[in-house]
């Protein structure tokens, strides 16, 4: 069993819009500790043999200048890879974009991660909830994997009623973090949530 309230809190979380030289995006902002040097968690996140364990299988030319895919899921061009401490890619779309720093914290490593995509694509802030809750699932699996937990079928463990209850949680601390910014409306809010438990937690949606 997961212990939601305990891996709910290990992660911060922000959402902002913000102004660059090619418009306004919807940046979200993750980080959380592990404890793990630096070069075991950049493997985690990058090593196929591993991602594979606690996510998706990966493939691709894994490289800068390279490019992913994660079976199923979303693929990209890798545009920073500086082991064992950055990473920049695209993610499903090239103008979605999602940075990973990894730093020492004592002897720990925090990983902070941040996921921009243009305020159009976003629909607002709000779009942070078709995003956020599955960061926070992947996270989440990463804290495991680190921690040893096997799972023989990562998907299967993602779909599971731990899991599902876990995401309605992100959910609902995303709907707060959403709504603590500012920057979106009750009625984006609501629209966004709507999709957000269709996606991540589908068994556990009751209709209105």
């Amino acid at each position: 069993m997961i212990d939601i309230a305990k891996e709910i809190g290990a992660t911060s979380r922000h959402v902002a819009r913000q102004h660059t030289e090619d418009g306004e995006i919807v940046a979200v902002t993750m980080e959380r500790l592990y404890a793990a040097d630096g070069p075991d968690v950049w493997q985690a996140i990058t090593d196929p043999d591993r991602v594979r364990r606690w996510f998706l299988p990966l493939t691709g030319d894994l490289r800068e200048g390279g490019n992913f895919q994660l079976e199923g899921h979303a693929g990209g061009d890798i545009l920073t890879c500086e082991p064992p401490r950055h990473l920049v890619v695209t993610f499903g779309g090239e103008s979605s974009i999602v940075d990973v720093a990894l730093s020492a914290d004592g002897e720990q490593t925090l990983l902070k991660l941040i996921h921009s995509v243009p305020l159009e694509l976003a629909g607002g802030a709000a779009g942070a909830l078709y995003v956020g809750p599955g960061w926070d699932g992947a996270l989440l699996g990463i804290a495991l994997h680190l921690a040893g937990e096997v799972t023989d079928d990562p998907v299967a463990a993602a779909n599971s009623p731990d899991v599902q209850n876990f995401n309605l949680s992100s959910i609902n601390e995303w709907i707060a973090v959403i709504e603590a910014s500012g920057a979106a409306g009750p009625d984006e809010i609501s629209a966004a949530r709507q999709a957000s438990l269709a996606q991540f937690a589908p068994d556990l949606v009751r209709p209105d």
